[in-house]
């Protein structure tokens, strides 16, 4: 697990699925945690990344940003990243913006694990 008192990346593997669960606020000063662990997530075998954010209360436009470069970078090494579980404020940050046209996304961890896509 990594990350500050305010924000957590946990890291764990689930078959070909690197899965980093989120926890607490994602922000300026939190973005580098997960910008380490996506980093370190393309180094792996992992087919595609799952990024958890059920326990993601806040995240702000660096945050997204990293998520976007993420998904770029992923995209360079064939691998998919995608979401789950966005709760509602993180949630409309993404339809604000638009972000949410470019990942795929699901309402929970197991629907992501099992490749059902939200409606």
């Amino acid at each position: 697990m990594t990350g500050g008192a305010r924000f957590t990346v946990d890291v764990r593997v689930k078959g070909d699925t690197l899965v980093l669960a989120l926890g607490g606020e994602l922000d300026h000063d939190s973005a580098g945690a997960l910008r380490d662990a996506l980093t370190e997530g393309l180094s792996t075998a992992a087919t595609r990344i799952v990024v958890d954010c059920k326990d993601l209360t806040f995240c702000d436009s660096t945050g997204l940003n990293v998520l976007l470069r993420g998904r770029l970078a992923a995209q360079d090494a064939g691998v998919g990243l995608e979401l789950a579980a966005l709760r509602p404020p993180v949630a409309r940050m993404f339809d604000i913006t638009g972000a949410d046209a470019v990942f795929r996304l699901y309402g929970s961890l197991d629907e992501a694990l099992i490749g059902r896509p939200q409606e």
